[in-house]
């Protein structure tokens, strides 16, 4: 069985084309499906709702903590970790399946494609499957998978206001085998209008390095003045 989780915000326009996604996929071998919302003012729960799926409200509008809560409520013997704007391949739940079928596999994620026709942004995407393939490192938008019993051996995603994707993969890899599956979810590359592929790249990179050279990542959330980002935190891929 396995459930879907998918955090939510004022998501109306973009969560409708994922749960057409997930049904063509095969609702039926879904099982379930999560919507955890934090005081979204649009349609979203309502359209979540109409679509079959079960809305859970958040008490706080954090990424981390909404998949948590997820979790928490969910019946599945995998999670399936997935963004609002973030579209599965039709063999998705097959692929899934197939992986787990071998013990040694505890998770993992899919290659992603962004829903753009930029060159840099092709290759970011193919620089993140070379590196979830050598490292097991996995980013939220790649939907990450994880059999439920050590998603909650691990404690699940901690407390941080990004990164949780990140930090949260690397465990899973220490934990077991992690797997990154193909055709690509197609992922929105709406974060990147504002300001351009070139410069949110390399603010995620500068962000990243940062992170991994142990700042904090409440520090590197919270004080702008330190970091290029000007994106809302919850939009981070």
């Amino acid at each position: 069985m396995i459930s879907i989780i998918i955090p939510t915000s004022n998501e109306a326009l973009s969560l409708p084309g994922t749960l057409q996604a997930i049904a063509a996929a095969g609702l039926d071998r879904a099982h379930e499906i999560l919507v955890v919302d934090a005081d979204s003012v649009d349609e979203t729960v309502a359209k979540a709702r109409a679509a079959g799926a079960r809305a859970i409200p958040a008490p706080i509008r954090q990424r981390a903590a909404q998949m948590n809560l997820g979790a928490a409520e969910a019946r599945g013997d995998v999670l399936l970790f997935l963004h609002a704007d973030t579209l599965l391949p039709a063999s998705a739940f097959r692929r899934i399946e197939q992986a787990l079928a071998e013990p040694s596999v505890v998770g993992g994620a899919f290659a992603r494609r962004y829903q753009s026709p930029s060159w840099l942004l092709r290759f970011t995407c193919a620089v993140a499957s070379l590196r979830g393939s050598l490292s097991g490192w996995f980013l939220g938008d790649q939907a990450i998978f994880v059999r439920a019993e050590i998603f909650h051996q691990l404690g699940g995603f901690r407390d941080f206001p990004l990164f949780e994707d990140l930090d949260f993969s690397r465990r899973l890899r220490r934990a077991g085998r992690s797997v990154l599956l193909r055709p690509a979810v197609f992922s929105s590359a709406r974060r990147f209008h504002q300001r351009g592929p070139r410069r949110t790249t390399w603010s995620d990179f500068l962000l990243t390095c940062r992170y991994l050279r142990g700042v904090p990542p409440r520090e590197l959330a919270y004080r702008p003045a330190a970091s290029p980002r000007t994106e809302p935190i919850y939009e981070r891929a």
